[in-house]
């Protein structure tokens, strides 16, 4: 059967005289198109810039894979409606995208990026300006002027992998707005676009029989973009990132209550600012003495040699001042004195 569409798919090519169309709208096959592939955005790469999201196209007897994408809109104004698959009289046919100024119908299928589903919400024209929802895209506003942020837009939806649109796929219709849209004037993938996923069908590794429906290019910064401006980061890296980002965050939400905490509390009285000091500077000299022990009990015994010394003179001093005080008190030993001897000879003598 594949080669059956295969054959036909070369021969309607061949019959219009031309090289076959990689997203052509003539494409019917009887298989499914893969599930979404899951990555990651890369930053944007300047003002200006306008994401058209990944997606699966058919060619070389495969689905392949077509990495999303930064580009440049072709004229101001002008906005990108994705292309998307849908199951029809038991055939899945492709519905290119187109740029205009209003997004239209692209099956219901959940793009993500600003893409989800139905409308677009990842930016906005003001004038010949392009604005950036950072809330939505990835972007570095040091790189990235024109910007705003809305999350208003951010809704909790049932988000699947699911690429097209009927039975068996995403059950939606378009609106009557929609459908309007779908009338006005459009104009085609521009020609960067159509390399970009010429680029694609040539790499074996974007094909669905050999990645199984894990590309190796995911999406990268620029149409024709080198290896280093490549971004592959499955649902695993993208977790993680998502984890790190919580984990920062309550850092840094610690940190604000502990700094709120210190601001909030009340000033400090002159008595307790003088307390600390001095308990600081206990607290210092203790440290300073327990860590040069050897110097602390030189100190010591410093000061407890002048006491040493200086106490035998104390006690010298105090025993000649007793010893001064005690003489008039010791001329002789008790006894008459003179006078009372000359009165008792002349008592004799009697």
């Amino acid at each position: 059967m594949l080669k059956f569409i295969r054959v036909r798919f070369i021969l309607l090519a061949l019959l219009l005289g031309m090289a076959p169309s990689l997203s052509s709208a003539d494409i019917s096959i009887t298989i499914a198109p893969p599930p979404l592939a899951v990555y990651d955005q890369p930053l944007c790469p300047g003002d200006g810039y306008i994401w058209v999201p990944g997606y699966w196209a058919y060619g070389e007897d495969d689905y392949y894979w077509v990495p999303g994408v930064w580009v440049l809109a072709p004229q101001p104004g002008y906005l990108w409606t994705p292309g998307y698959w849908g199951f029809e009289g038991g055939h899945y046919g492709w519905h290119p995208g187109y740029w205009g100024r209003h997004i239209g119908f692209y099956g219901g299928v959940n793009y993500g990026f600003g893409y989800f589903g139905s409308g677009f919400v990842g930016g906005r024209w003001e004038g010949d300006r392009f604005l950036c929802n950072t809330a939505v895209w990835h972007v570095n506003n040091t790189v990235v002027h024109n910007t705003y942020v809305d999350r208003t837009v951010i809704k909790n939806v049932t988000v699947n992998r699911v690429s097209f649109n009927g039975a068996g796929g995403i059950e939606a219709r378009p609106t009557a707005e929609e459908e309007s849209f779908a009338r006005e004037q459009h104009l085609e993938a521009t020609q960067e676009q159509r390399t970009h996923e010429e680029r694609a069908v040539r790499d074996n590794n974007q094909r669905f029989a050999v990645n199984k429906g894990n590309p190796t290019r995911t999406a990268v910064t620029k149409v024709g973009a080198g290896s280093g401006e490549e971004v592959n980061r499955p649902a695993a890296a993208t977790e993680e990132r998502r984890e790190a980002t919580k984990e920062t965050t309550k850092e840094e939400t610690t940190t604000t209550k502990e700094e709120t905490t210190k601001a909030n509390e009340p000033p400090k009285g002159r008595e307790e600012v003088t307390k600390e000091k001095e308990q600081t500077t206990k607290e210092e000299v203790k440290g300073k003495e327990a860590a040069n022990p050897a110097k602390h009990e030189e100190k010591a015994r410093t000061e407890e040699k002048p006491k040493a010394e200086g106490q035998p003179k104390a006690e010298t001093q105090k025993e000649h001042h007793q010893a001064n005080d005690a003489k008039p008190g010791e001329e002789k030993p008790k006894g008459p004195g003179k006078g009372e001897k000359n009165e008792k000879d002349k008592k004799q003598q009697q």
